[in-house]
């Protein structure tokens, strides 16, 4: 019979897990780091033009968004290439649509990006 562990040890093995998902993710695939550099961009000019509290609320979940949906479309491929390694017309309509998600959100980002530095560089 297995001991179940306490509460707090749980967690704090749940975060360390997920921090080490999250440092995967970051050094390795390209995506990220490209939207990465991105969002370190958008930061810096957040600062820049002194965005309000409600903007920089609005840049900082714009960026998680983009980066929390990259990570999903990562691990959608990840899945899809390990169950089914060779070409499928089935896992290309999958990984299409994962990536037609982060074109979404991409798309989403550059107009809140537009709606909050349009009014301040123009």
């Amino acid at each position: 019979m297995n001991k179940k562990e306490p509460f707090l040890v749980n967690r704090i093995k749940s975060i360390r897990y997920a921090f080490k998902g999250a440092w995967i993710l970051i050094t390795t695939e390209k995506s990220i780091k490209i939207q990465i550099v991105i969002s370190l961009l958008m930061t810096v000019a957040g600062f820049y033009f002194e965005l309000s509290l409600t903007e920089w609320a609005i840049q900082c979940l714009t960026i998680g968004a983009i980066l929390a949906i990259e990570g999903i479309n990562t691990v959608i491929e990840e899945i899809a290439d390990f169950i089914h390694p060779d070409y499928h017309p089935k896992i290309g309509l999958i990984k299409d649509i994962s990536a037609g998600a982060v074109f979404i959100i991409a798309i989403t980002a550059v107009t809140v990006g537009m709606i909050i530095y349009f009014p301040k560089i123009f």
